[in-house]
């Protein structure tokens, strides 16, 4: 009995260990499986996250354009003085026509981006802007350079208009405010580049070196040859069209999962109101922009608000006019001038290389609060220093400083923030359209300061015109504590219907929390 027992208990205790010996295999295959499922996940992941910001490069290439535009003529106008002999009030035209007449790109894009897609607009628009600046290159006579420099605006408005509301329509609502600034980014670096290129060229020739300097710009052109073959078609356009199966498709490749892509798909949908798509035709959407509802009212208010508040305080003259400016804190060498503007670039482009990491983790509305308060410091640190310390050593470094810091303030703040709000909170069926009237309002904003600053500068000295623009910078505090919303963290729909909701503007934060706690709830 004992050894039966104990023979028992030997079969019984080696069956126990076969058993153990199994259940361990089944759970090292179990946890093998689940490991090969994560890394699967992780590398799909990186593989969207790679192919978004492919999406969003490219698409930003147009605003290189602008941006190296602005920074190239601020030298290369010294020359183009010289060589044509234009005069003072024609140096003002010749730069601030270009953000004027960019309104017409702006107005047309809206349409044009409905009709044929937001990915061929781009490519329009450059089309538009080399055409201008070859011309530009070649002119012969200040006739011919405006008549370059008018086409390279037509091709800016279009560009500067569609790049934000492309990459607002592909991104993620986690990643959107990061990839919807890029057009800000690639503008700092056009700037930064435009400056490298006054400098790098100012020893040439004055017939040849601003001829080469607006050459130069020509080159973006060939990336967005290449940029066409890769980006594809914005999914909330295509749903719009009714091309459901390629939104799907395309979505499939801007999110981590298919299960994300079609409830991403679905709230498209919604949004679209395919189902009433008669009764959108038959209001146009001029018609609903120009006689607009209590919500699309506060939309207008905030989106066109924020771009002319962007302008108005100075940016462009602070920009276009630097060598201006620094000549009259007391820097009397061309060389010294042009280095010097170099280092207003860095700072504009490592500023905004900071705001990409913050948009989306600190929010839209703290960093305007830090952007506009510090930008009105630094305006009025210039304006006193230019007014009270000119031609002094000390007096030339405090000028240079406040101009970095201005430019650092705009950059990490209110520079790209304008785009990811005006491309954020319109509703589908009008932000082709309204994203298109709030560029129209940055441009005319800023050239009617580029037309303006020479001119008023002559009037009422250096420093009183950046007092005027410390002022405004003021008054931008109050714009964005009274009628921005925090969009961090929403949907485009669900930013929508904050706004089709009386008083939930305040009350942003709050609902944020609600919805990730329905999400939590839902994914559970």
């Amino acid at each position: 009995m004992g050894v039966q027992e104990n023979g028992n208990g030997i079969v019984g205790g080696k069956n126990k260990y076969k058993r153990m010996d199994s259940d361990a295999l089944e759970e090292d295959i179990v946890l093998s499986n689940n490991l090969q499922d994560q890394e699967g996940v992780f590398v799909e992941k990186r593989d969207t996250r790679i192919y978004l910001l492919a999406c969003a490069i490219f698409a930003s290439l147009n605003s290189v354009l602008l941006g190296y535009d602005v920074g190239v003529m601020s030298g290369a106008i010294l020359f183009i003085k010289e060589d044509l002999k234009i005069s003072e009030v024609q140096e003002e035209v010749l730069v601030g026509i270009l953000s004027i007449i960019s309104l017409l790109g702006s107005l047309a894009g809206g349409k044009m981006s409905d009709a044929i897609g937001r990915k061929w607009t781009i490519a329009f628009a450059t089309f538009v802007f080399q055409s201008g600046a070859a011309i530009m290159a070649l002119a012969p006579s200040f006739t011919i350079l405006m008549t370059g420099r008018l086409l390279a605006g037509v091709g800016i408005g279009f560009g500067i208009m569609i790049a934000p509301v492309y990459i607002a329509e592909i991104s993620p609502t986690a990643v959107r405010g990061s990839l919807t600034s890029f057009p800000e980014i690639f503008i700092n670096l056009g700037i930064l580049l435009g400056y490298i290129s006054n400098y790098a060229f100012s020893g040439l020739p004055v017939h040849i070196n601003w001829r080469v300097m607006l050459g130069i710009g020509i080159l973006p052109s060939i990336f967005m040859g290449v940029a066409l073959f890769v980006i594809p078609e914005s999914p909330r356009w295509l749903v719009g069209q009714n091309r459901i199966e390629e939104a799907r498709a395309v979505l499939s490749k801007t999110n981590d999962s298919e299960k994300e892509a079609e409830e991403r798909l679905a709230e498209i949908q919604l949004a679209a109101d395919l189902a009433n798509s008669e009764k959108h035709e038959a209001k146009a959407v001029w018609q609903e922009l120009l006689k607009p509802s209590p919500a699309v009212r506060k939309m207008l208010i905030t989106g066109c608000g924020i771009q002319c508040f962007q302008q108005i305080t100075g940016i462009d003259a602070t920009v276009y006019y630097s060598p201006t400016i620094f000549k009259d804190a007391g820097i009397k060498s061309e060389t010294h001038l042009l280095a010097a503007t170099v280092a207003v670039g860095f700072t504009k482009t490592i500023f905004i290389l900071i705001a990409i990491f913050l948009i989306d983790k600190v929010g839209r509305k703290p960093l305007l609060y830090i952007s506009t308060i510090g930008m009105t410091v630094s305006l009025l640190s210039l304006s006193l220093t230019l007014s009270f310390m000119s031609d002094e050593k000390f007096g030339i470094e405090l000028a240079i400083l406040s101009v970095c810091a201005n430019v650092a303030f705009f950059s990490v703040g209110i520079g790209p923030i304008c785009w990811v709000l005006s491309s954020e909170i319109f509703p589908q069926r009008l932000r082709a359209q309204a994203s298109a009237l709030g560029a129209v309002g940055s441009r005319v904003s800023s050239g009617a300061v580029s037309m303006s600053f020479l001119s008023v500068s002559a009037a009422i000295t250096v420093g009183g015109t950046f007092f005027v623009f410390s002022l405004i910078s003021a008054l931008s505090v109050a714009f964005v504590h009274i009628c921005v919303p925090e969009t961090k963290g929403k949907s485009l729909e669900q930013i929508e219907m904050m706004f089709q909701n009386e008083g939930e503007l305040q009350r942003g934060e709050v609902e944020l929390g609600d919805v990730e706690v329905q999400r939590l709830v839902q994914k559970e």
